[in-house]
């Protein structure tokens, strides 16, 4: 087995320029025993979770369960072996690990959408509270389906937690960044409406945002941030990431798609230095109703490349923005935005903490 758990923390002999600290140099709020268990190489795992039943345990649920019992406060990491996995997991747990076989080997698959008559909240496949939590080489997926309107892939409510080459597939409302800061890198993320949206502070770096087909008359918006007053640090950044059509919208003219739409009255979502395909509409962001939020919000454009990046024929709103500097720029970096190089290098995933 350990040639397949491989550290999830095995970054820390990367180029300085990654922002990687090295073990002996964690930070102050890193528990010594947590320390010690992030050094691990490779690390043991606390669980197996294994469809054949070569773990500890066949469902995910079920290792889930068992972490919750646990009381030293610890990291605890959880081996979910490749296989498709037909449950809904929930739970609040701090400082809990998951690492799979790989994107697209080791999947977490639901179906529950607000048309079952689920709340958005309750549709997710996978929903995480508590601190710390750690996700890598894994799918998480809902299949409702464009017909079934809201329906999560995903909900993160964990305070500092961290997505590494992990996928995300849905629909409508696929990744909700509910509450938190929250980084993500190396990912994929697949939807139709408001597919990346929540009140969390989040930066998506590294990724690619897919956008899939919906229904004929549906728009396509990518993001639908929930900020809701001016003094909530958060929004969501989307950073030297690609934004491109998933295999069913390749040559469709029919259906619009945006880089997002207001949600509540103080949205901030800011795209930067990403390459960003022909398929979205040369507005580039979508009223939410009318002309709520437009005075508002802070949407903001810097330095993207592609065929529909081109910002002349963007919006006019007053919270629109063409980013022209750097030092604006800089603001809704990881390490500005997120203070991300306080958190992050101990987790072992590479960041780049500037522009």
């Amino acid at each position: 087995m350990d040639t397949i758990l491989f550290s999830i923390f095995n970054f820390f002999l990367l180029i300085s320029s990654c922002n990687i600290i090295l073990a002996d140099e964690f930070l102050s709020w890193v528990s010594v025993a947590n320390r010690h268990h992030l050094q691990l190489t490779p690390p043991k795992a606390d669980i197996v979770v294994a469809q054949d039943g070569s773990g500890n345990y066949t469902t995910i649920s079920e290792a889930v369960a068992a972490a919750a019992k646990k009381t030293d406060g610890k990291r605890l990491v959880i081996y979910v072996k490749q296989g498709v996995y037909k449950e809904n997991v929930e739970f609040k747990i701090s400082n809990l690990t998951f690492i799979g076989d790989g994107m697209d080997a080791t999947i977490i698959t639901g179906n529950r959408s607000a048309r079952d008559g689920f709340r958005t909240f309750n549709t997710a496949t996978f929903g995480v509270s508590g601190y710390g939590f750690i996700a890598r080489d894994m799918t998480f997926e809902n299949t409702a389906g464009p017909e079934n309107n809201q329906s999560v892939a995903l909900r993160s409510n964990s305070d500092r937690s961290v997505f590494y080459n992990c996928s995300f597939k849905g629909y409508q409302d696929t990744l909700y960044v509910y509450r938190g800061a929250q980084f993500y890198r190396n990912c994929d993320i697949y939807g139709t409406v408001d597919f990346i949206f929540g009140y969390a502070a989040v930066v998506f770096q590294n990724c690619n945002i897919y956008i899939r087909k919906p229904l004929s008359y549906q728009k396509n918006t990518i993001t639908a941030h929930g900020r809701e007053s001016l003094e909530d640090n958060t929004g969501i950044i989307i950073h030297n990431s690609r934004i491109t059509a998933a295999t069913d919208m390749i040559g469709v003219t029919s259906i619009e798609s945006y880089l997002g739409r207001p949600w509540k009255k103080y949205s901030r979502t800011v795209v930067m230095k990403c390459t960003i395909d022909e398929l979205i509409h040369p507005a580039g962001w979508l009223p939410w109703n009318g002309s709520f939020a437009l005075n508002t919000l802070y949407y903001g454009e810097y330095l993207n490349t592609g065929s529909g990046a081109n910002t002349n024929g963007r919006v006019k709103w007053p919270g629109y923005h063409v980013i022209q500097n750097s030092t604006e720029a800089s603001k809704f970096t990881v390490d500005n935005f997120l203070s991300g190089n306080s958190w992050i290098p101990a987790t072992g995933v590479p960041f780049e903490g500037g522009l």
